[in-house]
């Protein structure tokens, strides 16, 4: 930067309203390209955001640390956010109650899957031990995903990148599997994104419907505690951790 626009830089990164408004900027940014592109999942907001994020951070020399300590607060509206979720699922009640046992046994399966998969890939590729054991909780949101793999002795950073890529990506092509498969339940489709896709999935779940929104919360709630709960549990049965 010039010296005089470095200037101007130091005192802005100071105040903790820079990256709050950077934030929502960058989304704001990110939702028009989606709107433009026709709402096509491969335009995710979240993803768009992201990108312009990672963009502004890098040219600026900005730790991440900065700029956390000055979107915090949209850190902290994700526990209202998550809490919120239950008002769309309540209103599925009924659905809920006829379903209940499917939806349990395929967020097992679905889990089951997703863990092996991931592990398989990775031990396939040559991954260390520590990648593979990272790789596991891809599929489940990112403070589950970050816990589960400090018990199971993995690296919470590689995580997180696995967990954000996963969602991304699995949100971007859901529309295109659920064609291919001639899947229409709005049910189904919101509980599979959920539980492949975690919050990124079920971000886009709610731009489709509320109702699939609902599902893709509900997989991915109970896919983290399942995953939380069972996976460590099983790699320590197998002698692994």
């Amino acid at each position: 930067m010039m010296p005089h626009l470095n200037t101007v830089w130091v005192y802005l990164a100071g105040s903790p309203l820079l990256w709050l408004t950077a934030t929502l900027i960058a989304y704001k940014i990110a939702t028009l390209v989606y709107e433009k592109s026709g709402r096509s999942p491969l335009a995710n907001p979240v993803a768009i955001s992201v990108i312009l994020l990672v963009s502004v951070l890098y040219v600026t020399g900005t730790p991440y640390k900065t700029y956390f300590d000055g979107a915090q607060f949209v850190h902290f509206l994700l526990g209202p956010v998550t809490v919120a979720l239950a008002i769309p699922l309540y209103q599925q009640l009924d659905k809920l109650k006829r379903n209940w046992l499917a939806l349990l046994t395929g967020s097992l399966i679905g889990g089951v899957a997703a863990i092996v998969s991931a592990m398989g890939i990775a031990w396939l590729l040559g991954a260390s031990p520590l990648t593979i054991l990272s790789m596991a909780p891809k599929s489940v949101t990112i403070p589950i995903a970050m816990g589960v793999t400090e018990k199971i002795g993995g690296l919470p950073s590689l995580t997180v990148v696995m967990v954000m890529l996963t969602g991304v990506f699995g949100a971007g092509i859901a529309q295109y599997v659920f064609r291919a498969m001639k899947i229409k339940d709005e049910a189904t489709c919101g509980f599979a994104l959920g539980a492949t896709a975690h919050g990124v999935g079920t971000a886009r779940a709610f731009q489709v419907s509320e109702e699939m929104g609902a599902f893709s919360g509900l997989a991915m709630g109970m896919s983290g505690i399942l995953t939380a709960v069972l996976l460590p549990l099983a790699l320590k049965l197998l002698g692994v951790i």
